[in-house]
């Protein structure tokens, strides 16, 4: 659901790899720095500029199924989505409801989405 390292939309063919060096491992290993970005995502909280980007770019990456991401940023959206799927379904939940509010993506994904719970 969350491509953490997905950012600004460009009219050339990929999102920008401004933010493709951002260690993924590190957000999602700390409860306060995932906790934010989730925050940010839902609106709840305020966003670091790449954090401003994802929001922005996460609509169109899930609408388009992450065609315009580079290969970082499909591998941090593959890693970020065993992670939350398997050990934080509390927050995929959350950004499911906002972002999948009538289940389109989560039905579009689900053999993605299945074949990664249980191999966090």
């Amino acid at each position: 659901m969350a491509c953490v390292a997905v950012t600004w939309a460009r009219p050339e063919s990929t999102y920008t790899d401004k933010w493709d060096n951002i260690n993924v491992d590190e957000i999602l290993e700390s409860n306060r720095l995932l906790k934010g970005y989730v925050d940010c995502l839902l609106g709840k909280g305020r966003c670091t500029p790449d954090g401003k980007a994802l929001k922005e770019t996460l609509p169109d990456a899930l609408e388009h199924e992450c065609v315009k991401c580079t290969g970082k940023q499909k591998s941090g959206a593959d890693k970020v989505i065993r992670h939350l799927v398997n050990k934080r379904p509390d927050l995929w939940e959350e950004l499911a409801v906002k972002y999948d509010p009538d289940n389109i993506y989560q039905a579009r994904y689900k053999d993605k989405i299945d074949a990664v719970k249980g191999s966090a």
